[in-house]
């Protein structure tokens, strides 16, 4: 053992410095980088790791060069004070040479993060201060460990740079790798190999601790609970969900947000029934969403909550997320995944609330959405069902004046996905705010709402209640999109008839034909087969049967029952009901064949072409859908069937 142990002692003393400076400015500068988006940034992230890349002795020279007394950077300091060749050169060069490490691994570990985790704490009220500290940072603390280990491990290293700058003076600027070097060049190999040996037992002990604290901490936050109460899932909730007691909630959105590849311009009001946004992948449902809460800044327009102006483009107002009062559930819930279930759901209550008052919030929360068990478990320790009910609870816990469902259901199965929906309903029956729901399910747009807003192409094309959507769409898109199958090109034959161009037959309607019509339609599960011969087996709407051309011709001079019967299509069957002397035959009854069909778990999709045989399968007009126990009736008739297109189902729909 050498008889000077004043390297030791200064290594540690610098390499500890040099690691506190590098923590906080790795750690602001990979913030920083995080969100800046300018065009000077990879000149600055080249600056920011040339010292990794570059030779320590250059980075020790281009130090000298700026430090020293001539240098622009030795000038500004006093006359009586300098840095070159003292204990302070250590340090400057030491903090240089780590600083890459401590700033690329912080910047990996912060891109790492779900960006919904920080949009969702914004929504819940938190700071830009507040979320770094308490999801950023914890999140990051992994890799910023791992970083400030290696950056550590570097600064006690380093030779180069800090023999060009500081240079090797016992007991002043001797580090241990200079002293490994001196003994090695005057031949003192026992003093070497000692100081080699104590560098890698400093610098493995400190990777090796950090590792180990990895694993308990991963081991603590990932331990499965292997026992517990199970909850059952009712359809019911608390009455009070924490939501506002409001009577008059409304919101207003009219806003345009300019993207390079895509163009949203809607507007829109809702307020307390539940409003559902229906529209394809990619028609803008989840940008509103997010432009409403204030992730996202629309281009121009205005959004108004409960008469409270939440973005203005032309007065300047931007209000920021956390003041918005909105409630947020992400499509993948944005859990906090280093906090417990009772942790997430208190983090939106407001700040200096005293923690008899959390403790109490949290419980009724909990007790609202049935998880009152599982409090203290983290999220990967929860079902996806039980995940959704633990972002639903911190959603509402904040109190919020409107609440953002974003596909909430599209992580679950078909089981679970029917529970939770239930439970949702429940909850937002009893929501006094705006509620939006967001779904591209038409079955499950129509049971959770009450109104929807379709969207195509980031524009509104229609927006009313669910039931006149789906039962008299106006328009072919909103048809399309809300599950119709069968269109057919058409063309007005007078005030009562349309003719189908390509199903290539004259259909009767009752409903006011409009002056831009443009195709006929009918959903599949409308179209009715008919038993054969005489149809008394098969039930028929009312007014299709009883005195339909008696009651219906009092506004359609054209229909009757002995004029214009032959351009009808009834023709197409035959008129042996009424010669027979049974019920008259309503109109828009087809004879028809199967070209093929398609099978899912419940129901059976029939391929049918009307009037004449298909060629081949493609060769078909109309889709029809049938559960399988009609489908054992009926595959067995000989064909052709007969199919009855009721003129209360058809759709006029314009462009």
């Amino acid at each position: 053992m050498p008889s000077d142990l004043s390297p030791l002692w200064i290594s540690l003393k610098t390499a500890s410095l040099a690691t506190l400076i590098t923590f906080g400015l790795g750690l602001a500068a990979a913030y920083w980088m995080l969100g800046y988006r300018g065009k000077g940034r990879s000149p600055i992230e080249g600056l920011f790791i040339s010292s990794l890349i570059l030779p320590p002795t250059v980075v020790g020279f281009v130090l000298l060069l700026l430090l020293g007394k001539n240098g622009p950077l030795g000038q500004l300091l006093p006359a009586d004070w300098a840095i070159v060749f003292t204990w302070y050169a250590a340090v400057v060069t030491a903090t240089v040479v780590a600083f890459p490490l401590m700033y690329k691994t912080a910047l990996g570990a912060f891109e790492q993060i779900d960006a919904n985790l920080l949009r969702a704490a914004r929504t819940l009220g938190a700071s830009e201060v507040e979320i770094f500290w308490r999801i950023t940072f914890p999140l990051a603390l992994p890799g910023i460990l791992a970083g400030t280990t290696l950056a550590f491990a570097r600064a006690l290293g380093e030779f180069g740079a800090t023999l060009m700058l500081a240079g090797n003076i016992p007991g002043q600027t001797q580090t241990i790798p200079m002293a490994i070097y001196f003994a090695v060049e005057g031949g003192a190999f026992q003093d070497a190999l000692f100081w080699s040996l104590v560098i890698i037992g400093i610098s493995l002990s400190g990777i090796i601790g950090a590792n180990f604290w990895q694993g308990r901490r991963r081991s603590a936050i990932e331990r499965p609970f292997t026992s517990g109460p199970r909850t059952r899932l009712k359809p019911s909730l608390a009455k009070d969900s924490g939501s506002p007691a409001r009577n008059d909630a409304s919101l207003t959105v009219d806003i345009r947000k300019q993207l390079a590849d895509f163009d949203l311009e809607v507007a829109f009001a809702a307020d307390q029934q539940t409003l559902g946004l229906l529209g394809a992948s990619g028609a803008g449902k989840s940008l509103i969403l997010r432009c409403i809460a204030g992730i996202e800044t629309p281009t121009t327009g205005r959004i108004v909550l409960n008469g409270r102006v939440l973005f203005d483009a032309r007065q300047g107002i931007n209000i920021p997320s956390r003041d918005r009062r909105i409630g947020f559930l992400f499509q993948n819930y944005a859990l906090f995944p280093h906090l417990t279930v009772a942790q997430n759901i208190a983090f939106g209550l407001p700040k200096g609330l005293p923690k008899a008052s959390i403790k109490q919030e949290v419980a009724a929360q909990l007790v609202a959405v049935q998880l009152e068990e599982l409090g203290q478990r983290y999220p990967h320790q929860l079902s996806g069902g039980q995940q959704q009910r633990v972002a639903l609870a911190r959603a509402l816990a904040s109190r919020p004046e409107a609440l953002l469902l974003d596909e909430p259901f599209s992580a679950l199965d078909t089981h679970l996905r029917d529970r939770m929906e239930k439970l949702t309903i429940a909850n937002l029956a009893s929501y006094q705010g705006v509620s939006l729901f967001v779904t591209h399910n038409l079955e499950e747009a129509y049971r959770v709402c009450e109104e929807l807003l379709v969207l195509e192409g980031g524009r509104a094309i229609a927006q009313e209640p669910k039931h006149r959507i789906f039962e008299h769409p106006q328009t072919v898109s909103v048809a399309q999109l809300t599950g119709c199958k069968n269109f057919s090109r058409a063309r007005v034959r007078d005030a009562c008839r349309v003719e189908a161009v390509d199903w290539g037959c004259t259909l009767e309607v009752i409903e006011a034909i409009p002056e831009r019509l443009v195709q006929v339609g009918i959903r599949a599960h409308q179209i009715v087969f008919l038993e054969a011969p005489g149809y008394g087996q098969q039930s028929l709407p009312t007014s299709a049967i009883q005195g339909f051309y008696c009651e219906e011709a009092r506004h359609c001079p054209s229909r009757s029952s002995d004029a214009g019967e032959a351009e009808t299509g009834r023709t197409e069957v035959g008129d042996r009901a009424d010669l027979e002397g049974r019920k008259p035959l309503p109109p828009n009854i087809f004879d028809c064949w199967l070209a093929g069909t398609s099978e899912t778990p419940h129901r059976m999709t029939l391929f049918l072409k009307i009037l004449s045989e298909p060629n081949h399968p493609s060769d078909y007009h109309l889709q029809a859908e049938v559960f399988k126990e009609k489908w054992v009736l009926l595959k067995d008739r000989p064909s052709p069937w007969r199919v009855h297109l009721d003129p209360m189902r058809l759709l006029l729909l314009e462009e």
